[in-house]
């Protein structure tokens, strides 16, 4: 398979164990749904069905995924349910291809866009800032110089956490008093990034409630600010969810993505939950692609998305 390419034994393995407890679980209800079958009918797949809707896959890209398969069981005649992982896998992965392909290079700069500004986004809880941290980790890692902006000026416990995490990378970290405007903190970190021929800008945001309108206006905010200082910034705007949540995390990237121009999401704390699916059921509802998943609290453990080993590592023999 091509993602072999990019994918290392060791991510292989972090992948394989996060994934675990999903892929127990999904194994198990598919075992129910094939038991005494030896042919895709219209009863296992009223229960391929149900195994994924619990799954967390969600229903309208679950009724996606059934129909898919119908497609292929009228047009093959007949398809053994020991083929069923198979189909699931290339169809599954045929539907994430469509929100945008794998890029070559892990934790890339462009050459053109420096530097390369990402504005992070969620509610509280989700592993905003861990996110962020193992993200200036990576950049670092790769050669590149990382500023990060401390925007969450709400929550003194925000702006200590990014503070921890910068003196644990070895980033700078520009932060204002307590109750600053988020966008003035924003300005000076672009400011003095681009002033220091800095590679990569990391902005983290105020985690409030999604449904909070002031919130929403404070993110577009932002993004106006950042804007005088480079024209095109932000280039990304990253939306971390929580996969633990299930079906919460629809509704918040619904909020989101209706309130500010997510183009990127980040899905965390896959490796303590069943409800794995999830990243399938978002990916394909929202039309966003799915950029990272975090597999655990190691620095190394936020891992760029392949479709392709996501894929296989759910539903692989």
């Amino acid at each position: 398979m091509a993602w072999f390419n990019f994918f290392s034994k060791e991510k292989k393995e972090t992948l394989d164990k996060g994934l675990s407890k999903t892929k127990e679980g999904v194994f198990s209800k598919l075992a129910r749904a094939v038991a005494g079958k030896n042919q895709v009918d219209d009863d296992v797949l009223d229960n391929l069905e149900e195994v994924l809707i619990t799954s967390d896959v969600g229903v309208d890209t679950t009724l996606r995924i059934i129909e898919r398969i119908e497609q292929r069981v009228a047009r093959d005649k007949y398809l053994g349910t020991s083929e069923l992982n198979r189909i699931l896998r290339e169809e599954i992965t045929s539907l994430l291809t469509e929100t945008g392909e794998d890029t070559e290079e892990e934790f890339a700069v462009p050459a053109d866009k420096r530097p390369y500004v990402i504005m992070v986004v969620g509610v509280n809880g989700v592993g905003k800032t861990t996110t962020i941290g193992k993200l200036a980790y990576q950049y670092k890692k790769k050669g590149y110089s990382v500023y990060l902006g401390a925007a969450d000026t709400f929550r003194a416990a925000a702006v200590e956490q990014l503070v921890a995490w910068g003196e644990r990378v070895g980033v700078p970290v520009v932060k204002q008093k307590m109750g600053s405007d988020p966008a003035s903190v924003a300005f000076d970190t672009l400011s003095s990034a681009k002033a220091n021929n800095a590679d990569v800008v990391i902005i983290d945001t105020a985690g409030r409630l999604h449904n909070k309108i002031g919130l929403m206006n404070e993110l577009t905010k932002i993004k106006n600010v950042m804007a005088k200082v480079l024209p095109d910034a932000p280039h990304e705007v990253l939306l971390v969810l929580d996969g633990s949540t299930g079906q919460n995390a629809f509704e918040q990237a619904k909020q989101f993505t209706a309130a500010t121009e997510v183009n990127e999401l980040a899905i965390t704390k896959l490796d303590g939950t069943a409800k794995g699916g999830v990243v399938i059921g978002i990916s394909d509802q929202f039309k966003i692609p799915v950029k990272y998943i975090g597999l655990g609290e190691g620095m190394e453990d936020l891992q760029v998305f392949r479709r392709a080993a996501f894929v296989d590592s759910l539903f692989g023999d």
